[in-house]
């Protein structure tokens, strides 16, 4: 462990349920980033300090369990929350650490979670009317639970200042790189992306989510059409024959589905549509223009854009990233 002066100290939270991984792989991510810096500027290297930090017995008073600088004055400049093994916190063991959490952040500290971290950051109140994402898994449940935070699920990392979160659960790497190029520069994260052979932050999580449409709303007309157009891929997805389905006058459909569905109609028929199509480029070799039929497109190139426009990938570069044919060494079509 380095013995340099830190320039901050970055502590990673072991709340009830998190999951060790996560923090011991920011840890020594950490670690790897001040060996680093050590090799490439010597003497005159910036150095991290970093600690974990965990409930006393008394379940209130928090304290550090581990630390790169044992002995040394401070609090945390950066505190970290990790993933949950199985499932976020619940409000009830969140509450202790939500005021210790706001304390901390009102002294000056940057607060950033990591997938289901960021409920636990949803109780201390701050993500009210601010940016966040989280794992794609947990979106529905999140924007019920947090209604005034603005949720942007398709972005793996939300750098908003005083607060950042990360949305899927292997993105304490992409947290731990951020953190690295803020306090130790772009050249320190680089070669610690290499060292430990990991994509440099800048991937989007609707490259890997999956769609997850809100069914819980109440609304039974809206639901009923959910259930058709799941039922035929969104084939013949017309207002009309929505509206018919719903037993609503169109404008009246119009609105009841954007409210308890977050999305206007064409756009959750392309989700699905999309959804149809990520499966079959992952599983086969069909090409692009016979998947576009198969899921309802008769222009390929309208197709493609709606595609990169869901998913920020080409179908073929989607295709190339995830298909499992391309993994067993099957020929890639020339048109993917």
């Amino acid at each position: 462990m380095t013995t340099l002066e830190p320039v901050a100290e970055i502590a990673v939270l072991i709340y009830p349920g998190a999951q060790l991984g996560a923090v011991h792989g920011m840890t020594d991510l950490l670690s790897v980033a001040n060996l680093m810096a050590q090799r490439r500027y010597g003497e005159n290297a910036p150095a991290l300090r970093f600690s974990q930090w965990r409930p006393g017995e008394d379940g209130q008073r928090l304290e550090r369990v581990l630390d790169s600088h044992p002995g040394r004055a401070g609090e945390p400049d950066f505190i970290v929350l990790p993933p949950a093994v199985v499932a976020p916190i619940t409000a009830e063991d969140a509450a202790p650490l939500a005021l210790w959490l706001r304390r901390k952040h009102d002294a000056g500290a940057t607060l950033a979670s990591v997938c289901a971290g960021a409920f636990l950051l949803g109780e201390t109140g701050l993500l009210e009317n601010r940016s966040a994402t989280t794992h794609w898994f947990y979106a529905n449940d999140f924007a019920e639970r947090f209604p005034s935070a603005r949720m942007e699920i398709d972005k793996l990392v939300i750098d908003d200042g005083d607060l950042i979160t990360a949305g899927g659960i292997m993105a304490w790497t992409d947290l731990g790189l951020k953190l690295v190029d803020r306090l130790m520069g772009p050249t320190t994260m680089l070669d610690t992306a290499r060292f430990l052979l990991v994509d440099p932050p800048g991937r989007e999580q609707r490259h890997y989510s999956v769609f997850s449409p809100k069914l819980r709303h109440g609304d039974e007309a809206i639901l009923r059409v959910q259930h058709w157009l799941q039922a035929t891929g969104a084939r013949e997805a017309t207002l009309a024959a929505m509206s018919d389905k719903a037993g609503l006058e169109p404008r009246t459909f119009l609105r009841r589905f954007r409210k308890a569905t977050g999305l206007k109609p064409t756009e959750y028929c392309q989700h699905l549509r999309v959804g149809k199509a990520r499966e079959t480029l992952e599983a086969t070799t069909r090409s692009v223009e016979q998947i576009a039929w198969d899921v309802g497109y008769e222009d390929p190139g309208a197709f493609r854009k709606i595609f990169i426009k869901v998913t920020g990938l080409s179908p073929r570069d989607y295709r190339h990233r995830f298909g499992l044919a391309r993994l067993h060494g099957a020929a890639e079509p020339a048109d993917a």
